[in-house]
């Protein structure tokens, strides 16, 4: 964990003051009596307000996202869906009695997934679903998706890159999951040998021993970045009862404190429960 900048975010009444200091010198403004109480009320709305104090800011990159949580699971590198060890971008298949189905390659290698798909909130961009003038090729070609509202907009890089809905899995498994939704699968078929997950008629079944990692992670997205349409009404029912079958451990707490540090948002969901 030593490359990872460990950010300690001021106290929020540090931060009011040095936010009035500032006010007072650009403006010249005097910071007595009815002022002074009428500026701090007005800048703890601010700051406590729930877009500018629970999303994060630091980090709108995914790329970096994924050099620093190789960090995070440095000393704890299994792999989400089939419980895989690995070693940098190398996957111990054997550790979790994996067997590739069709694509080797990816098998072979590991791939941070987003839990809750890029897809699921990116299509509430309007980048995505009309593109920008900007999003066009060298060529004069016009693109929209994920690639435009990658280009363009800052709160869709900011879903994009959060730590927190980022997890190791194997690059197959990725692929074959594609941007399905989290659901119950009748029956017990095994496309990868002994890893214990289903996916079926656009669902995904995770193995029960992650479905509250799972469940508090799409929780924690809808309530962090609200409007996005990440969770159904059926959805918050299924994960609120898996949240409750599967509670957080010691790892799904330091996981979330690591990423706090790097990424400077607290993660609510499941730190209540630490």
């Amino acid at each position: 964990m030593s490359e990872v900048q460990i950010l300690s975010p001021r106290p929020l009444h540090y931060t009011g003051i040095r936010l009035a200091e500032n006010i007072k010198f650009a403006f010249n403004v005097p910071l007595g009596g009815v002022m002074a109480r009428f500026l701090f009320l007005a800048l703890m709305t601010i700051l406590l307000s729930p877009p500018a104090f629970s999303q994060h800011t630091h980090i709108t990159s995914f790329a970096k996202s994924k050099k620093i949580l190789q960090q995070v699971y440095e000393d704890h590198s299994v792999t989400l869906y089939c419980g895989c060890t690995f070693m940098g971008k190398k996957p111990n298949l054997a550790s979790c009695g994996y067997s590739p189905k069709k694509d080797t390659k990816r098998a072979n290698r590991i791939e941070w997934e987003h839990v809750v798909p890029a897809h699921a909130f990116g299509k509430t961009f309007s980048e995505w679903r009309q593109g920008h003038p900007r999003c066009v090729t060298k060529k004069g070609k016009r693109f929209k998706g994920r690639k435009c509202a990658a280009r363009v907009n800052r709160e869709f890089k900011r879903m994009a890159a959060d730590m927190y809905n980022l997890y190791p899995a194997i690059g197959e498994v990725n692929g074959r999951r594609s941007n399905y939704a989290m659901g119950l699968i009748e029956g017990e078929a095994r496309e990868f040998g002994a890893c214990d997950v289903e996916i079926a008629n656009r669902k995904v079944e995770p193995r029960e021993t992650v479905r509250g990692e799972i469940a508090r992670t799409y929780l924690y997205m809808d309530s962090t970045y609200p409007k996005r349409g990440i969770i159904s009404r059926e959805q918050r029912t299924l994960f609120e009862a898996w949240a409750r079958s599967d509670p957080v451990d010691a790892w799904e707490c330091e996981r979330a404190r690591r990423i706090e540090r790097v990424q400077g948002n607290r993660n609510d969901v499941v730190m209540r429960s630490c």
